[in-house]
């Protein structure tokens, strides 16, 4: 058996930048057939050129994809969108708010033409009620919004966004998983339905621990990074190796044992200062010391054996060169060594939602911007070539 999950689903993908593509790219590894639509110089990642900090994400967000461009300023492009819909199962968008209400494509509009089919939009603040709804996000103003920022740095220091989209990808899967939902729904009652999603909703339980310990004290506590934010919890920490840094975490009181046994300091599990995790609260920078002096005789990877063998929760803290090499995502195909036409071997990621018995589809390289909008628009809506010349002189495709 290897039919994927969504084969027979058609996608309408309107995803810009990192939120809505990732989100088509979920979906077409899960099987759905995805047209991306792009307006007719590309999406923004696409626009910025050949061999750039954008091509590697370009590249792997939008792979399997069909592309095709449509002018949605033009009353044609409208036309064929709102006639392509009747035909698709699902469109997804991630424009500021109000773009696709502009030109007619909201979704009361298309859910008119279409009954059955999933729109779904992902946004800032989402899109349909509260007073932020209209205002504009992207992924380091929705971590300053939500708290992320503020409890990230140093103690001491300005706060900090991570180099890691992770708003953006978040949102990409509640989007993905929004519009699973709701084809399941429809499978019951044969309505589909609009899916409306806030990136702020999507970072806000993340934040579980900090607003936990918000509220176990009564007020913010300073910054503490990488301690656990109410420093309540120790070791929890990144340490120093000879060779780099390692991080360690012992949650309860067996982790601690195990951690003395693999530190080759076993009395330290009696030690008074240390006996349980109030204690070494009270004492986190020494144990903290204690810590960083064992690791700071060792190099990474002999941390990582010594602490797995001993039952320890502990991880290399591995550069952006390694992770690529990562022989464990490697192995089980979650990174695929792969020639890219345009920065050569890359170490492209698969979609990380698996079946048993189900393998995901080849990865196919990102397609040139309007490659499929001819095969498209013919088989979908039957236009003919003189059709599609009109078209094009009109500015409506590429």
């Amino acid at each position: 058996m290897n039919q994927q999950p969504l084969t027979g689903i058609t996608v309408l993908d309107f995803g810009q930048v990192y939120n809505g593509p990732y989100c088509g790219f979920l979906l077409a590894q899960a099987g759905a057939r995805v047209i991306k639509v792009e307006s007719l110089i590309g999406e923004t990642l696409r626009a910025r050129g050949r061999a750039t900090s954008a091509t590697y994400p370009f590249s792997s967000l939008n792979a399997n994809k069909e592309c095709i461009t449509l002018n949605i300023k033009t009353t044609e492009a409208q036309d064929i969108i709102k006639e392509l819909v009747t035909k698709a199962d699902v469109l997804l968008q991630n424009f500021a708010p109000g773009t696709m209400e502009k030109y007619g494509l909201g979704s009361e509009h298309l859910r008119a033409l279409n009954p059955q089919l999933v729109y779904a939009m992902g946004t800032g603040y989402g899109s349909m009620e509260g007073p932020y709804k209209d205002y504009l996000g992207m992924d380091i103003t929705l971590q300053a919004m939500s708290g992320a920022m503020s409890s990230t740095g140093e103690e001491g220091g300005p706060p900090l966004k991570t180099p890691a989209a992770f708003v953006d990808f978040l949102a990409g899967v509640h989007l993905y998983s929004g519009i699973v939902t709701a084809l399941y729904s429809r499978e019951q009652t044969g309505v589909g339905a609009t899916v409306d999603i806030s990136m702020q909703d999507c970072v806000f339980p993340t934040l579980s621990t900090v607003i936990g310990s918000y509220y176990s004290v009564g007020h913010e506590l300073p910054r503490a990074g990488s301690r656990h934010p109410s420093k309540a919890i120790a070791p929890y920490n990144v340490y120093r190796a000879l060779d780099g840094h390692v991080a360690i975490i012992c949650i309860r009181e067996g982790h601690w044992l195990k951690m003395c046994n693999a530190m080759g300091q076993p009395d330290l599990a009696v030690d008074e200062r240390f006996v349980d995790m109030t204690s070494r609260s009270a004492n986190i920078d020494e144990v903290d010391r204690i810590v960083n002096t064992w690791t700071g005789q060792h190099t990474r990877e002999d941390i990582f054996r010594i602490t797995q063998e001993n039952g320890v929760i502990c991880a290399p803290v591995q550069t952006i060169p390694e992770s690529l090499e990562d022989k464990h995502m490697l192995a089980r195909g979650s990174l695929l060594k792969r020639n890219n036409p345009d920065i050569g071997e890359i170490s492209q990621f698969q979609t990380p939602i698996r079946f048993k018995d189900i393998a995901p589809p080849e990865i196919h390289d990102v397609h040139d911007l309007s490659q499929d909008t001819n095969r498209v628009l013919t088989e979908m809506l039957s236009l003919t070539d003189a059709d599609l010349e009109v078209l094009r002189s009109k500015k409506v495709i590429t």
